[in-house]
């Protein structure tokens, strides 16, 4: 069973950075995507970045050039460094994981919460 556990959430003030990490337990396989998503109060669960066990990295259109997701495949560990924040961005992230080697599997962490400040 693949458990993930998120840190690094916290508050910040508007234009200040955050860097959040999450480590994998358990095998999830040599091909996967890790990412991560985020839900703010009332809204839906949106993608934030996700990045394939290939390096292929994909972001959403309101973080490009101000977040940068990377992963330690040694590690089964994904951080996403979080720049120029704003108040928009103010959510709980959500690690996911997607193992596509044998039996396909998704897994979520349990969420970690940023806050931005104006």
């Amino acid at each position: 069973q693949v458990q993930l556990v998120e840190s690094g959430g916290g508050l910040v003030q508007a234009g200040g950075s955050l860097s959040l990490s999450c480590a994998a337990s358990g095998s999830i396989g040599a091909i996967n995507i890790m990412g991560w998503y985020r839900q703010a109060p009332g809204k839906q669960r949106e993608l934030v970045a996700t990045l394939t066990s290939g390096g292929t990295s994909n972001y959403a259109d309101s973080v490009k050039g101000r977040f940068t997701i990377s992963r330690d495949n040694g590690k089964n560990t994904v951080y996403v460094q979080m720049n120029s924040l704003k108040p928009e961005d103010t959510a709980v992230y959500y690690c996911r994981v997607i193992k596509l080697t044998g039996v396909r599997m998704a897994y979520w962490g349990k969420g970690t919460q940023v806050t931005v400040s104006s």
